[in-house]
This record gives C-alpha cells, structure tokens and sequence, in this order.
C-alpha cells in the first residue's frame, strides 16, 4: 500500500552527483540550517542573533533569506505568528539559548493558541557542556527543551550536522499538518559554528499530513444536518487556517443555516450575507438562538470560554463538532466529534448534506437577532465607542489587514468588525498587536497594516519603531490612550470598587515616536478618520494617538 504523498527519489545525474561530492567551502551547521529553510520554501526569516546562534546568522549572509530582526524575542515570535496567519506558510524564527530562547515563550503560546505555523531554531550551549546545568556557560538551562514542550507542537532535537535537514523538515511538516502550529528546534551551538563538507541541502519534502474526517462519522452528520428544522453553524479560527470559507458559505446556503462566526474565526463567513449572524457572541441574543436550535455544527473551533459566551452556551439540540485539535474535540461540550480539517470535512459535508428549504425563515430569523443586538446597543450610552471603531473601519483600505492588542477597542472588534481581524486572543498576552501588523507588512509591503494598541499594550512595543523604521515598513500604529490598563480597570472597578496597579505614567507617545524618526500625530474621535486615513495612504511606518477613554458593552443587560 502506497501513501498518497510518496514520491519516487530523483536518481541524481553526473553532474548533480559532481557538485555533492565537491560542495562549495567555507560552509558550516548554520549554512545547513539556511538550506534547509530554502529548500523547503522559506523566504523570510524572523528573530534576534545571540552569541550561541551566531553560526545561523552569518550563514543567512551567504543565503537569499529575507532577515526581519526585531528587538525583543517575543515580538519576533508575535511577528512570526502574523507571517504565518497571513501567508498560511511557515514563518522561522531564529533564537539564541536560555534567555533569548525563553523570551519568546509568551509568543509561542499565542501561536499555538491560534494555530499559527512558526518554526522556532534555538541554539543551545555547547555539545560538550549539554546534560545536568552544571557547567556554567553563559545561558546554560538544565533542560532547556522542557520550558518549550508545554507550549509547542512538537520538539526536535540537534546533535550532529547531518541531523539538521531532517529535524528542520520534520518541525515544519509538524506545523503545517493540521492543526498548525507553532515547532521548535534546538541546535548546540558548536554543531552550528562547525566547518561542514555535506552536500548542498536540496528541496526537502515535508509534506503535510491529511486530516481526513471518517466517512460513517460524516454520514451521521450530513443525515442530522439535511432533516434538521433549525440549524446553525459555529464557525472558529480552523476554517480561516483551512481556507475553507468557500466551502463554508457553500454548505450554509445549501442547508440555509445562520451561520456565527468565532471571535479568531472572522471572516470565515461574509458579514453581511443574509445567513451571516456576524459575531455578537458575547451578547446573550445570540446565545439564546444558538440554543434553540436542533442542530448545531461548530467547525474549526474547541468552544473555549470567549466562543462559548464564558461558558454559558447550553445548547439543547445535537452538536456536530469538527475540530482538528483532538484534545479540543467535545473538550467542552458532549459532541458528535469529528476529528479533522476544516476543509476536509466541509468538503465531504458538502457532497453528502441534501439541500434544505426555509431560506426566508432563515433569513428572518437572522434579521430578527441582529434587530435585538442593535436595539441593546442603542439603549446604552456607547456612542463615543461606536463612532471610533466605524472611523478606524472607514479609514482601512478594504484589503488591508488588521492586528489588535488586548485592548477595550479590541474587544469591541471581536463583536462589530465587519470582517477578518487578527489578534492576540488566543493566549490573551499584552504587546501582540504593533510587532505582528510588521510581520504581516514584511510578507506584503504593498499594502497598508493597522495596528491597534492600548498604551499599555504599546509599551510592551515601542522597541519596534525601530524595526518599522529600519525595514521602512508601511505600519500605521493606532494607540489609544486612556492612562493605564483600560480592561483592567474596568474589570477591578467591577470587581472590587476600586483598582490597584491599573493607572500608568506614559510618554508623549507623539514626540517618542518622532525620536525614532516615525511621523506620528496626536488625533481625537472627530478627526480620528482623516488622520488615520491620511497615515494609512503615507509609505512607511506611522503613529496615531488617540487620547480616549472607551468603555466595554453590556451584553446581557442594560445598564
């Protein structure tokens, strides 16, 4: 029995065998790295050189690798993330040992959260010194490996240079076979500086493996699905990462189900089609239909605590769940799981659902929830709110893509932003929003990135003005500054009465930006649009800050 992906090996010629006998010199583990990277597709590398790691840096010299050096490893590793949520390729990220390694854990945590394919290369102290913590070389860890296992997909380890091809092609079919995912590699450091005579790395193949539903499973759903009277569909993050919108809306108009999309799921599904439910997941008008409903087909996401309206979702009809993380498959909810892509199974959905009528009821419902949702919205006093997230919409050219921080304008894009968004929701750190909008502007300079940050959020940044500037990416920074950790504040005013280590000092974010030659301007809610608008269409890097106090929506009652 043959696998689909099994290729027959090239028989080399002469002249192909000639130059693997006789590689070029001056070559070393780090150039075996590059190569590999090359070989398998890779064309921009992220990251920050550490003494450990040198031997991959100097390598990227002799290479055609696109290099976007960052100044703090975490913002490398949000950097990274936007690259591969953008580009739905793998994005490298070369670190140093111990310190410079662990840095990036914050990011790597938000990678694996929201199924982003980064590939992590870590130098490691010394061959010689490797076993027990006990020699004291400079970032000497005892297990350095350990502090990457509970994070990434999967770990592999380096020990002599012959390993480096395949342990580099293993991570990265590891991060692409679904779910994606953030890998790492670890390679010491005298492995990476060594002179090697190996062969010139060639194409590697690392195919990704299929995730394919099973086919009884399939026909249980598309039997529910077909004769269901109420219908709808879930969908999360894993139908962005499949490219699978088409075959979502495809199926939706076939079973004329409303479909919600997930918070890491939007633009999974066209804001304003009739079916779309758009994403108000957090107000309890949504909550209530979803649970009316007969049968509910969550795709491509595990129902976590923001998607599943901080678990108070009980649905009382039957739930089809496809998820390709098995340890997320009915993880939160009893479930017809089943454990696959996206794409796959929406496809084999598709083929198998018959079509069903009630298109107008559909639609009427759908209307009906929206009309709800709106009128709560009105009878709050959120005007200033609404106004600033519709003047950032109206500022961003169509095709350009957004990244948000954890901030209050965020949480309200979650919920209103009309289409694809990405953000640092997944693990929910501070900081993600400015370095991943200039990862996405290192895959395609050609168009604008927004990001969206609150000050306190942006301080965990501003080192990467000077990267936006360096590589003079076309990044406009939205900053809104209302004095300390707006979300926090809320949440302990809320909780306690009062807050503590909420309220910050800040900079003049304007002049500061200004030192590191970035052109900024001080906005307001009325000039908010024209000053974006006009910082969008300029070439190069860019700040906006808009001093404001916003507040959250209340999504169950009225306040």
């Amino acid at each position: 029995m043959t696998h689909d992906h099994h290729h027959e090996i090239p028989r080399y010629t002469p002249e192909q065998t000639e130059l693997a006998l006789n590689p070029p010199a001056g070559r070393n583990g780090g150039d075996l790295v590059v190569e590999t990277l090359h070989g398998l597709g890779a064309t921009t590398v992220f990251g920050l050189p550490g003494q450990h790691a040198l031997g991959m840096f100097d390598a990227l010299r002799r290479s055609d690798l696109d290099y976007v050096g960052l100044r703090v490893e975490n913002n490398a590793g949000f950097a990274a993330d936007a690259y591969g949520r953008v580009t739905g390729e793998v994005a490298p990220l070369l670190l140093s040992t111990g310190p410079g390694a662990l840095t990036s854990l914050a990011a790597l945590q938000e990678a694996a959260a929201a199924s982003s394919p980064v590939l992590a290369i870590s130098s490691q102290i010394p061959s010689a010194g490797l076993g027990g913590g006990r020699h004291g070389y400079l970032h000497e860890l005892r297990d350095q490996q350990a502090s990457f296992r509970d994070i990434v997909k999967s770990v592999h380890l380096v020990r002599t240079a012959s390993q480096i091809p395949s342990a580099i092609a293993a991570a990265w079919e590891s991060a692409l076979t679904a779910p994606h995912g953030p890998v790492w590699v670890e390679i010491p450091q005298d492995i990476l500086l060594k002179e090697t005579t190996l062969p010139l790395v060639t194409a590697v193949d690392a195919t990704p493996r299929e995730l394919l539903p099973r086919p009884e499973l399939i026909a249980v759903a598309a039997h529910a699905l077909s004769h269901a009277l109420r219908p709808v569909i879930i969908a999360g993050g894993g139908v962005v990462r499949a490219d699978a919108a088409g075959k979502l809306r495809a199926l939706a108009e076939k079973l004329n189900a409303p479909v919600v999309t997930t918070f890491g799921g939007k633009g999974a599904f066209p804001w304003e089609h009739p079916l779309s439910l758009q994403s108000w997941l957090e107000d309890r008008h949504t909550t209530d239909f979803l649970e009316d409903a007969d049968v509910v087909l969550v795709v491509g996401s595990g129902l976590g605590e923001l998607s599943s309206n901080y678990y108070t979702f009980r649905p009382r009809g039957r739930v089809i769940q496809i998820e390709a993380d098995l340890g997320k498959l009915e993880s939160n909810l009893p479930a017809l799981g089943i454990h696959a892509d996206a794409r796959e199974a929406l496809s084999a959905l598709l083929e198998s659902v018959t079509g069903r009528k009630g298109a107008e009821a559909a639609r009427d419902a759908v209307r009906t929830v929206l009309e709800k949702v709106r009128a709560r919205l009105d009878a709050q006093d959120l005007a200033l709110e609404q106004r600033v997230l519709a003047s950032v919409r109206e500022a961003l050219p169509a095709t350009a893509p957004s990244f948000w921080d954890m901030t209050i304008l965020a949480y309200w894009a979650w919920s209103a932003w009309p289409g694809p968004m990405h953000s640092g929701q997944g693990a929910g750190g501070l900081g993600y929003g400015f370095p991943a909008a200039i990862g996405a502007a290192a895959a395609d300079a050609t168009k604008p990135v927004l990001a969206v940050s609150g000050d306190g959020g942006a301080m965990y940044s501003i080192a990467e003005l000077a990267t936006a500037r360096q590589y003079d990416l076309p990044v406009t920074w939205l900053i809104v500054d209302d004095g300390g950790y707006g979300i926090l504040r809320e949440y302990m005013t809320d909780a306690f009465g009062e807050t503590t280590g909420t309220e910050l000092a800040r900079p003049d974010f304007v002049a500061l930006a200004e030192s590191f030659g970035v052109p900024a301007v001080r906005t307001s809610p009325e000039t908010l649009r024209e000053d974006l608008s006009k910082a969008l269409a300029a070439p190069g890097p860019s700040v906006v800050v808009l001093p404001a106090l916003l507040k959250l929506f209340a999504p169950t009652h009225l306040t």
